[in-house]
């Protein structure tokens, strides 16, 4: 377990020099291995370490004005602890209700993209016919933006569990025309990787997530059922 914290470690963020840093490096190594010790049922699993990330920085930012420069090492004893208590604490309690994203099989993945596809097929069905039409699986979707967003799913109930997946659904609405402009799979490939996010605002983001919360609840409670039922359908027709 230790062994592969160890080389992930190294790897994360390659383009942030703060996660470079000997001390940094140390703080997430222990903070990794205390995560797995606890939960024997995934352990540590490739991706974890990323999910740290954010919560470090931010933490870090009470701090310091400049991560990006500073040496944490110049930090006390006790202003490290605090930066490493607090992000444990966050990651542990993101991880809490997705903790089947990182068991055998990941089933909680597959439930969720499976989640994602029936919004789609219900809110906007053309697009889902599209990556039908063309066999694209309903990928992950790269959202920008992270600490902002993660803001948002920590104060929402089931933030990362569920208000993700609608995030995730208004995000496709969001580029809907776009993506059907592309006429093959390689097409939808790469413009889903290279979607124009890099200089968003405060502003898109309040825009995706307002959209976000509208489809939750339109599929909350009865709707819910309303759109598992919608969906056998659609894939009947499909067969015939």
């Amino acid at each position: 377990m230790f062994r592969q914290i160890y080389i992930d470690v190294p790897r994360m963020c390659p383009l942030h020099p703060i996660f470079q840093q000997s001390v940094v490096r140390e703080c997430f190594e222990r903070m990794l291995f205390v995560w797995a010790a606890r939960h024997p049922s995934s352990g540590y699993v490739q991706g974890i370490n990323d999910l740290a990330t954010p919560f470090f920085l931010v933490f870090l930012s009470e701090f310091v004005l400049e991560e990006e420069t500073f040496h944490v090492s110049k930090l006390s004893k006790e202003q490290l602890r605090t930066v490493e208590a607090d992000t444990f604490w966050c990651v542990s309690f993101l991880l809490e209700n997705i903790q089947d994203n990182y068991t055998f099989e990941q089933p909680g993945i597959h439930l969720k993209v499976q989640d994602l596809k029936e919004v789609i097929s219900v809110t906007d069905e053309q697009l889902y016919d599209h990556f039908d039409k063309h066999g694209v699986d309903f990928p992950s979707v790269l959202i920008p933006a992270t600490i902002r967003l993660w803001d948002t799913y920590l104060s929402e109930k089931d933030g990362f569990s569920e208000f993700h997946t609608y995030v995730c659904a208004a995000f496709l609405r969001l580029w809907s025309k776009r993506l059907q402009s592309e006429t093959d799979f390689q097409g939808i490939m790469i413009l889903l990787q290279n979607l124009p996010t890099k200089n968003w605002t405060n502003e898109q983001i309040c825009e995706l997530t307002a959209d976000a919360f509208s489809l939750m609840q339109v599929f909350s409670g009865s709707a819910k059922q309303h759109l598992n039922s919608s969906q056998l359908r659609h894939r009947n027709v499909h067969r015939h």
